[in-house]
């Protein structure tokens, strides 16, 4: 809802989660060292099948970092390609583990998106059909809020509390004088 809002004022966003699908994907290179690791079963007919994926990576810190490895640099060097080619005063990265990543690095500012850890929860299992556990098992292997926001710039809280847009145009005032 957040991004809507900043790409209904014309800010050009990255997503970098819906990105390192397609990465996973198209990108050959990164697709064989994926396969190398995790074997060839992981494609089912040429499509990443990430259920199979997730169960193994996120029961396994080792194959979650070794899988790290190979997507974040792909990830961050189309990102930076993308970036470039951006007309607009500033752009977004969404990602949900910016920190973890080390993508922070490249970002001049940082937005931190809160909510209570329950309330997240629900949203995602209502968006990708997820079990509690299967949430809470990617949750706990993320920084805490907390953590984040000592690195943060900006901090918007999501739980239904303070409108989002209001939130956001402050933000995008704030920046948009910063671009100038």
């Amino acid at each position: 809802m957040v991004a809507t809002i900043f790409s209904d004022l014309g800010v050009p966003i990255y997503y970098a989660d819906q990105q390192a699908k397609r990465l996973m994907l198209e990108n050959n290179k990164l697709k064989a060292a994926i396969i190398s690791i995790f074997g060839k079963e992981v494609y089912v007919k040429g499509e990443l099948d990430r259920k199979y994926l997730a169960s193994i990576v996120f029961n396994d810190k080792s194959k979650l970092n070794r899988l790290n490895s190979m997507v974040h640099p792909a990830v961050r060097a189309d990102f930076l390609t993308w970036s470039k080619e951006q007309k607009a005063d500033y752009n977004i990265r969404e990602a949900a583990i910016l920190f973890e990543s080390g993508s922070y690095k490249d970002c001049d500012v940082v937005i931190l998106v809160t909510a209570p850890e329950e309330l997240r929860i629900k949203r995602v299992m209502k968006r990708d059909g997820s079990s509690k556990k299967e949430v809470k098992s990617r949750i706990d292997k993320q920084w805490l809020d907390e953590k984040k926001a000592k690195r943060s710039q900006f901090i918007i809280n999501n739980d239904g509390s303070v409108p989002l847009k209001d939130q956001v145009l402050k933000i995008h005032k704030t920046l948009l004088k910063k671009a100038k």
